[in-house]
């Protein structure tokens, strides 16, 4: 491993060690997200060996997927932080780059599934758990290839809010030894001393608030409102996929081959739309292309009850595996692009915290409605219209953003000159 410089960079040098970083990032989807996929292979086995239901039976799978995403727990701890250090290293062709890390999902998925498969039948679900177990460990050799790297961005982001805070702090307690801290807010008349209060009250209570700043953001909000519908949508078919094929009368093996086509497809969508969104001329439509993706994996899935055979199926695959590929490789650059690349990693964390509860819940619910209905359709249908709904939530994105900017704007002209206040009011009256 070459010296790393203790002199910040300019910008992210977009190559260089970070393909290392690409590569580890790649194994450890593979390590994680490809095995979590590949644990509904397991669904049956499961429930013939424990004679449970499809919901009890269901919180394996959501249980290993929602501790993956609640970040500092579980696969998080190598999950995450690979991803954020990919953003760091890349820029110019940072899509890209996403989606050749995050196609380790795609390929390992092909490559297990029938693996998979072969090791139950060979050695009982128990051993085939232990091999997986042995191929998991190497996130330990994975992560020795992710090295930090200081930008000037960085740095200056991370001076501006160290003097920012210790400003904040000398006004704070120099206020504090005047005034009572215990005040509340909204016994203040004055509209700057109501300010003060609420400043006081932020640096006493969150000092380095300034670096979740974004939370507050409107665009961010609903983004994260969105990812809670995505969430719950995507989680089903991955879960229920294999079950439902195995109900509707296909084999065991053809139904693993299901999600190894879902997989390589998986693969295709990773990396053709990460090219496709460094073209200079898609740049700028990242988002749309984000909610193109979503939207057709909420459809197709609204289709599935219909489908009940393995030449129907397949197409299936194919399609939800390509825009599912597509989607997952811009969630990293459409939150760059919300919150800025200079919080990529506290965003994504946000962002695969949020992920979490949908994981965790999605899988039982859809199992319950199996249950209680007798059949896959409303599970389906339920996972397809959440995801739809997630993709029209990121539409109001930007109108929310053009209503914050038109307000900005009229209270910045009624500050500079409060005579237009005053002039419109005369007029509507």
């Amino acid at each position: 491993m070459a010296h790393r410089s203790k002199v910040p960079l300019r910008e992210a040098p977009d190559g260089g060690w970070g393909w290392m970083v690409v590569i580890s990032c790649f194994l450890l989807t593979v390590c994680t997200r490809a095995v979590s996929r590949c644990l509904s292979i397991f669904f049956v086995e499961f429930q013939n060996y424990f004679a449970q239901d499809y919901a009890m039976t269901a919180w394996v799978h959501s249980t290993v997927d929602c501790t993956t995403m609640v970040f500092g727990c579980g696969y998080a701890l190598a999950y995450s932080p690979s991803i954020a250090t990919v953003g760091k290293y890349f820029n110019n062709k940072k899509a890209m780059a996403y989606g050749l890390a995050m196609s380790g999902s795609g390929i390992g998925t092909f490559v297990l599934a029938p693996v998979v498969q072969l090791l139950i039948e060979e050695y009982s679900w128990r051993g085939a758990l232990l091999i997986l177990g042995g191929l998991v460990a190497n996130i330990c050799v994975c992560g020795a290839l992710l090295r930090p790297l200081s930008l000037a961005e960085d740095l200056s982001i991370s001076n501006t809010s160290s003097v920012a805070s210790r400003n904040s702090s000398e006004e704070c307690t120099h206020k504090s030894q005047h005034e009572d801290p215990a005040l509340p807010c909204h016994s203040v008349d004055s509209n700057s001393t109501r300010k003060d209060c609420v400043k006081r009250k932020l640096c006493n209570c969150c000092p380095s608030y300034k670096e979740y700043a974004f939370l507050l953001t409107p665009d961010f909000l609903v983004f994260a409102v969105s990812l809670l519908f995505l969430a719950y949508g995507c989680s089903t078919p991955f879960v229920h996929l294999v079950p439902y094929a195995v109900s509707a009368g296909i084999s065991q093996q053809q139904a693993a081959f299901l999600m190894s086509i879902l997989g390589i497809v998986d693969i295709v969508g990773n990396i053709s739309f990460g090219w496709l969104t460094d073209r200079r001329c898609l740049k700028k439509y990242r988002k749309y292309l984000y909610i193109l993706t979503i939207g057709l994996d909420g459809l197709s899935s609204l289709f599935i009850p219909i489908l009940r055979s393995f030449p129907l199926l397949v197409p299936y695959a194919v399609f939800y595996g390509y825009f599912d590929g597509a989607y997952v490789a811009l969630i990293p650059v459409v939150t760059s692009d919300i919150a800025g690349n200079a919080f990529l990693s506290s965003a994504l964390g946000i962002v695969y915290f949020i992920h979490g509860i949908p994981y965790l819940i999605g899988p039982p619910i859809a199992g319950w409605l199996v249950d209680t209905t007798g059949s896959y359709t409303a599970a389906f249908l339920v996972s397809g219209l959440s995801m739809t709904f997630s993709s029209i939530l990121v539409i109001s994105i930007d109108w929310i953003k053009k209503c914050r900017n038109s307000a900005d704007i009229q209270t910045t002209v009624i500050e500079s000159d409060p005579s237009t206040f005053q002039t419109a009011s005369d007029n509507q009256i």
